[in-house]
């Protein structure tokens, strides 16, 4: 129950925070938080990460339905095994999918406003909050896959 719980605590956020986004900052120019370095930037996302594959909508509603739904269900098949930091990641996982797939159902792109410049002059892709999660939660899914951690021991 408690990882359901951060499941919608992540979706509400992400949804929240793009409807600010939508808000203050769609058609306005970028609002720099740290010059050179960090920008509010409203960016109308049809494709994948970083862009890729645009205006595949329905393509990447129906993927991520099925990726969701065999989260979902690998969770509950092996909730007494995995250890709380898997089910913690894959809760994230799970919020951050969601509130992206809301974006694409409502309105046909994900909305993304969180922009970097990296050092040598590299812009970093827009993303937003539900991305963030979900690649936070993959790395800690795939670290705990890598070393093994992902049941409890006992």
């Amino acid at each position: 129950m408690a990882y359901f719980i951060i499941t919608i605590i992540i979706v509400l956020l992400d949804q929240i925070i793009k409807f600010a986004a939508v808000k203050f900052l769609k058609g306005n120019s970028p609002y720099v938080v740290i010059d050179d370095f960090f920008q509010l930037y409203y960016v109308e996302n049809t494709g994948a990460a970083f862009g890729i594959f645009k205006n595949g909508r329905i393509f990447f509603i129906i993927i991520s339905i099925l990726v969701i739904i065999f989260v979902i269900l690998f969770m509950f098949k092996y909730m007494n095994t995995l250890n709380t930091a898997m089910k913690v990641a894959l809760a994230m996982f799970i919020g951050g999918s969601i509130g992206n797939l809301i974006d694409r159902i409502r309105l046909g792109y994900v909305v993304d406003f969180l922009s970097f410049k990296l050092p040598f002059g590299y812009d970093f892709p827009v993303f937003n909050v539900a991305d963030s999660f979900i690649v936070i939660s993959t790395i800690l899914i795939m670290a705990m896959i890598l070393f093994d951690k992902i049941e409890n021991r006992g």
